[in-house]
């Protein structure tokens, strides 16, 4: 779960340097209101991968964890269809 949230979070990271940099290096050449557009998308690509870096799937059971009170956890595994034997 981590490493898949970690890969989507290094590979928009990696895409928002590659957007900048290349903006500023080859793009800028050609056309500068590219490489600002350009720019523009890679300054909202940062808060997009944390958002979604940080985002809980539906298999992570983070709501739930166990608390330790053996009757709160038999509760919440009753809940969820599941039974501890």
């Amino acid at each position: 779960m981590y490493a898949r949230r970690r890969r989507n979070y290094f590979l928009l990271m990696g895409g928002c340097v590659v957007l900048f940099v290349s903006a500023w290096a080859v793009v800028r050449l050609w056309s500068m209101p590219a490489a600002i557009v350009m720019c523009l998308v890679a300054m909202v690509i940062p808060p997009v991968a944390a958002m979604l870096a940080n985002r809980r799937g539906p298999e992570d059971r983070w709501w739930d964890d166990p608390f330790g009170d053996p009757k709160s956890d038999e509760w919440w595994d009753e809940l969820d269809g599941k039974k501890r034997y």
